[in-house]
């Protein structure tokens, strides 16, 4: 696939990472020449330095055969206008803009083939908001993910010293659990993927990632490790756009508090939301916190774009008794070295949105594709289409499916039923179909078994 990328910053640069490694042909546009630079030595693909609007830019770039245009500039406008640029002079196929200003979110009219041809939107700030608020409803979860909008979730969580099947094989599941169906699709131990079997042990610090109907997750959770009490209140460091719409979506359930530096940023917080405590200072302030009663805390966010700030606030937060921290991180670098210790969970924006923007990418019909572990393992939810003679998995029994090594399928959604995978369950027209991959290298093998007809010979 041509695939063109306006912008090369971390955003652009992940997604470019990604495509790059399986055989797309990629062209990445930017004015930062240094940026690009760095790329074009790590990576193998084109790069073009200019505005990414500009039809000679685009042009440049390679638009004039280009299959799809990924707009993921810093600027909105330039976005939308390399949409427009796209769709008029060259008839580009598929365009993925990036859009932040709520105030354009809002209005849907403004985004089809009549007014800026954008086919598919990603916003970052709603994105990383859906995930932050699963999180709360999760509480012990380390990454809690929707398939088939909600009715199946995939939740990661780490397994403590006392949890029932702690040094048991995997197989017992059934037995502690025998009306819950569910399923472990990944094992992550000392950062290392186990692909688990009935005789897998699970070991204490191990990170289990599992699969069940949304209604069984909690059930499946007591089985890994001491249920954590339900959260009730919530501190939000920053009142940006996330803090905003975060403190929007949960405030009716939560009691939650938003600490902002900026009066002007409280006034217009103060006014807009409805139960939220506004407080106007800075999340570092340990007098402030302590005033707040910081240790009543369950959980504490720190939300600023700032990753400094976020890390120092959540820090000291966590000194002063909050029960968990959860921290947004820009700089992917920086994820790893902190999550885990006093930091319970580092937010990355990045992985996040680029696993939306995968989804568009993937050939076949692939509804949604997500990063575990920070991209070291993905989950891609497949839709079965065709029938036994023109798909590879119709009719088939997933023991037959010949899945590429390092790949596993956890469940299938069948109408409004989850059905938890077995060798012997055979695919249907119309499943979703959830797979785990601990080896990207195979995801285009995944997507061929999922192409209908004869395009994949």
């Amino acid at each position: 696939m041509k695939i063109i990328i306006l912008g090369a910053g971390q955003v652009g640069g992940s997604l470019a990472e990604h495509l790059a490694s399986e055989a797309n042909d990629i062209t990445v546009v930017d004015t930062d020449g240094e940026r690009l630079r760095d790329l074009g030595d790590r990576l193998d693909i084109r790069t073009v330095q200019g505005r990414g609007s500009l039809p000679t830019v685009l042009r440049q770039a390679g638009a004039d055969d280009a299959d799809m245009l990924v707009a993921v500039t810093n600027s909105d406008e330039t976005n939308m206008m390399a949409c427009q640029v796209a769709h008029t002079l060259f008839h580009t196929p598929t365009k993925i803009a990036r859009v932040r200003e709520a105030a354009y979110l809002t209005r849907a009219e403004l985004f089809d083939n009549e007014a800026i041809p954008v086919d598919v939107l990603i916003s970052p700030e709603q994105v990383v908001t859906n995930y932050i608020k699963r999180l709360i409803e999760h509480p012990g979860a380390l990454q809690v993910i929707d398939f088939a909008e909600g009715k199946a979730q995939l939740v990661a969580v780490k397994a403590y010293y006392g949890g029932p099947l702690v040094g048991q094989q995997l197989r017992q599941l059934r037995e502690h659990m025998p009306n819950v169906e569910t399923r472990v699709a990944a094992i992550f131990r000392r950062d290392r993927p186990i692909l688990p079997q009935g005789d897998t042990v699970i070991e204490a610090d191990d990170e289990v990632f599992f699969i069940a109907a949304k209604a069984n997750i909690r059930a499946v959770m007591s089985e890994m490790r001491r249920l954590d009490e339900r959260n009730k209140r919530i501190v939000i460091a920053g009142g940006g756009q996330i803090g905003e719409r975060l403190a929007e979506a949960i405030e009716s359930r939560y009691q939650v508090k938003i600490i902002e530096m900026s009066p002007a940023r409280c006034r217009y917080l103060s006014d807009n939301l409805n139960s939220t405590v506004v407080l106007q200072g800075s999340a570092s302030d340990r007098d402030l916190l302590l005033e707040e009663n910081i240790a009543d805390a369950d959980i504490f966010l720190a939300l600023t774009n700032d990753d400094e700030a976020n890390i120092m606030s959540s820090l000291l937060a966590k000194r002063l008794g909050a029960k968990k921290v959860m921290t947004i991180i820009n700089n992917p670098a920086y994820v790893d070295l902190i999550q885990g210790g006093q930091i319970d969970i580092a937010i990355s924006p990045q992985l996040a949105t680029i696993g939306t923007l995968l989804a568009h990418v993937r050939r076949g019909d692939i509804v949604s594709v997500h990063s575990l572990r920070r991209g070291a393992a993905e989950a891609i939810e497949a839709i079965a289409h065709g029938d036994a003679k023109s798909s590879k998995v119709i009719g088939r029994a997933i023991r037959d499916l010949g899945l590429p090594p390092g790949t596993t399928i956890g469940a299938i959604i069948r109408d409004e039923e989850v059905l938890i995978a077995h060798d012997d369950t055979t695919i249907q027209t119309g499943d979703h179909v959830i797979l785990f991959l601990v080896d990207k290298k195979h995801i285009r093998d995944v997507e061929k078994l999922f192409h209908v007809g004869l395009s994949f010979f």
